[in-house]
């Protein structure tokens, strides 16, 4: 068993009971682990719940790395404008201005790719209005088991979604896009000459000392100590449950493929939100809703009984993150969840409920 290097703040459990009862909860409600952080005027709180795999007792760790799922687009957004604070990528440009190889509508530019108004296809697949599922790279059931160290190519992804008919025109409406990100990060690594994993790390986990922080690419590996994640599906009418903490993420790419853990989120989006990473526009910009789910470049804006929370959780198979701040990076919850995972994705309704009482809990007063 590897050494659960969880700041030795598990005794503080005792000082804040109703966060400790909170994840106990979550367990309860069907999630294998659980890790939260909490950062705010009463100091630091990091507590965990549950196990670090199934059918076994070791606790789940409270600072372990986690697959990050979409909150990656957040690091991508931050990226792309620091760039622009570089002055290497401009936020109203044609994003075909940088990758033309791709032929892409002239009209998108890279504020649309960061804010989910360009209308592309989504690669992972879209649900229209009227019900109408089109597929895209597969990511349920049996076929994405056992496919799942199978790279994909984010070139490869980008022509699959530009295969497809756009959902509207540039600027007109929003459809949340995994490719929006594909294509912002290619657009970073095409104007640095690097990958964007250097670009992250000279940009921002550098200059924080984030050190428990990856884009992995099409690497499946997950660094020590973590807590595991879980499949459930159906094979020849058999119902199977595989463990795959270890998995290809290209098939997502920059739309969610990042490794964390609750410290590192903590300090990355506390000093952003804190206004030390972006220039003072640049955050405004990023913060800057637009008006259908009040989304900005790369973040949430969450309006509460305790005032505006700005958010980008995310979630890929068997894991999520939850990582919320205040607007003046004061106060932060960051968690990190494992869970069993399956093709109805029934574990949402419990990932909900807990986002809505961490909120309830860290930024409202409700409790803790």
């Amino acid at each position: 068993m590897s050494i659960n290097f969880s700041d030795n703040l598990s005794d503080q459990g005792q000082d804040r009971p109703q966060l400790q009862e909170a994840i106990e909860e979550l367990v309860e409600s069907g999630f294998v682990g659980v890790q939260l952080r909490v950062n705010d005027e009463q100091g630091e709180w990091a507590g965990s719940a549950g196990v670090r795999r199934l059918g076994q007792s070791a606790k789940a760790v409270a600072n372990g790395h986690f697959r990050i799922g979409s909150s990656t687009k957040n690091f991508v957004a931050t990226s792309v404008l620091l760039l622009v604070a570089e002055g290497r990528i401009g936020l109203d440009a044609p994003a075909d201005d940088y990758l033309p190889e791709f032929g892409l509508d002239r009209r998108i530019t890279v504020r649309m790719l960061l804010q989910h108004t360009s209308g592309i296809f989504n690669h992972t697949g879209e649900l229209y209005e009227d019900g109408t599922i089109v597929r895209g790279v597969p990511w349920q059931g049996k076929e994405w088991v056992d496919n799942r160290f199978k790279t994909y190519l984010p070139e490869e992804l980008v022509r699959l979604s530009s295969s497809k008919p756009a959902r509207f025109a540039p600027g007109t409406g929003w459809s949340y896009a995994n490719t929006n990100y594909v294509l912002a990060r290619l657009v970073i690594e095409k104007v640095t000459g690097h990958s964007f994993a250097e670009e992250l790390q000279r940009l921002i986990l550098g200059p924080l000392g984030m050190t428990g922080t990856l884009a992995p690419g099409a690497s499946p590996e997950i660094p020590e100590p973590h807590n595991h994640g879980y499949y459930r599906y159906e094979d020849g009418g058999q119902e199977r449950t595989v463990d795959v903490t270890r998995q290809n993420p290209s098939w997502v790419g920059a739309g969610g493929d990042m490794i964390s853990t609750t410290r590192d989120l903590h300090t990355y989006f506390s000093a952003l939100m804190g206004g030390k990473l972006l220039p003072a526009e640049l955050l405004a910009e990023m913060r800057t809703p637009e008006a259908t789910v009040g989304y900005g470049l790369g973040v949430f804006a969450q309006e509460t009984q305790g005032g505006t929370v700005f958010h980008h959780n995310g979630a890929t198979m068997g894991s999520a993150a939850l990582m919320y701040s205040t607007l003046d990076g004061s106060r932060t919850l960051t968690a990190g969840l494992s869970w069993v995972d399956d093709a109805d994705l029934s574990i949402a309704p419990a990932f909900q409920i807990a986002q809505q009482r961490f909120v309830e809990q860290v930024f409202c007063g409700k409790l803790g």
